[in-house]
């Protein structure tokens, strides 16, 4: 299926794991895509041969979107073509103190650092491709789409930090205040992953490990399985496409029942 064909889209932090199976599933149909790393050059140069073999065209730009130059230069890049028809808020980080009672885990400096990535960074990339969207709308009469990818950790409070779960919480109100102030130009939504198999937890832990966290998490949660990049992206694309034309400030939540129970430790 082809029907983004000719549609522009960048998707921040695509080098590896979610944001990689998002640029490629758009890639996939049709979309010509922005690919966005800060240092992974390599892994990003990757995600862009993966679309280059579905027809896409690719850009890569390097650029860090916690900052005003690094989200200008992403603007730049968009701007080569005109307008910009999508745009995935994937970039994310966290500072690892899983014990959320240990208030000495967490430094000024950690909560200052996920928010400038977490919160900040979409915001400014926004704000720096604000006119390429609208001109996407104006060009089409379609709203542009933009995607926040969240975390089940700002919903329940559980996650990988105490940090973490705040900024994913600060994100999921964004969400809602930009797709009511972008409306109609500009839709605006939210995917809250679950427990997500990427390098966050593979880098951690050797294979035998990961290998128990993954059985772990399947048991934990009611549909019984430990969810993969491409299976949280099955679900954002629904929000980057005109499947979800009328749709504007939703959060979806892509956890396999995680929030239906407790699930500890385990929420990206």
């Amino acid at each position: 299926m082809r029907d983004l064909e000719g549609r522009k889209a960048l998707v921040t932090g695509s080098a590896t794991g979610l944001g990689r199976s998002i640029a490629v599933m758009l890639a996939e149909r049709g979309a010509d895509i922005i690919v966005n790393c800060t240092r992974s050059i390599e892994d990003a140069e990757e995600t862009v041969a993966i679309c280059n073999e579905h027809g896409a065209q690719t850009q890569l730009v390097a650029a860090d979107v916690s900052t005003d130059e690094g989200c200008a230069k992403l603007a730049e890049a968009a701007g080569r073509w005109g307008h910009l028809d999508i745009l995935a808020n994937n970039a994310g980080i966290t500072r690892h103190a899983r014990d959320h009672s240990d208030l000495n885990a967490l430094t000024r400096q950690d909560f200052l650092d996920t928010y400038a990535v977490n919160v900040a960074g979409p915001f400014l990339i926004m704000q720096a491709c604000k006119d390429l969207l609208v001109k996407a709308h104006e060009t089409t009469g379609r709203a542009s789409a933009v995607l926040n990818v969240s975390s089940i950790a700002g919903v329940t409070g559980i996650g990988s930090s105490v940090a973490y779960a705040a900024t994913k919480g600060a994100l999921n109100t964004m969400t809602l205040s930009l797709a009511r102030a972008l409306a109609p130009a500009i839709r605006v939504n939210a995917v809250c992953p679950g427990f997500i198999g990427t390098r966050w937890f593979k880098d951690e832990m050797d294979a035998d490990s990961y290998a128990r966290l993954e059985e772990g998490v399947a048991k934990s949660v009611p549909l019984n399985v430990a969810s993969g990049p491409d299976d949280i992206a099955a679900s954002a694309l629904f929000f980057l496409t005109d499947a979800s034309r009328h749709v504007t400030g939703e959060t979806l939540l892509v956890d396999a029942g995680m929030h239906l129970g407790y699930a500890p430790l385990t929420a990206r």
